[in-house]
């Protein structure tokens, strides 16, 4: 078992099955939403356990899409599509050593001009 948090604690999570491994998204969206681009993992939300969400807020960024983040400190952690049974978290939210490897890219002709993309397996345009 993980656990993991927004930075206050307000939001506070258990992840008790396996993550895959992390993805970093370069769209827009990811960008604005957290100063660089997106690094997630993705869990069965049967395996996403939460014991605090007192601050949680969850945001419509695009039709059938929803963001979540801390109403208190401002973290980005969660990133669904409506009616799916996995939700996409950020890796940096997770306590302590993630135990979990770079698998690629997406979203890569959308990446800022100020950083180059490296490591990872794979560069996908999408999802």
């Amino acid at each position: 078992m993980k656990t993991g948090s927004c930075l206050c604690g307000a939001v506070a999570f258990e992840i008790h099955g396996p993550m895959d491994d992390a993805v970093a998204c370069h769209c827009s969206q990811c960008r604005k939403m957290t100063g660089n681009y997106w690094t997630s993992t993705h869990v069965t939300n049967a395996d996403l356990k939460f014991t605090r969400q007192d601050g949680l807020k969850w945001y419509v960024s695009s039709p059938g899409i929803k963001r979540g983040f801390c109403k208190e400190c401002g973290s980005s952690l969660f990133w669904k599509k409506d009616g799916s049974d996995v939700t996409s978290m950020c890796v940096g939210a997770i306590d302590g050593k993630s135990g979990l490897k770079l698998g690629g890219h997406i979203y890569c002709d959308d990446a800022g001009d100020y950083y180059d993309i490296v490591g990872g397996t794979y560069r996908k345009a999408q999802w």
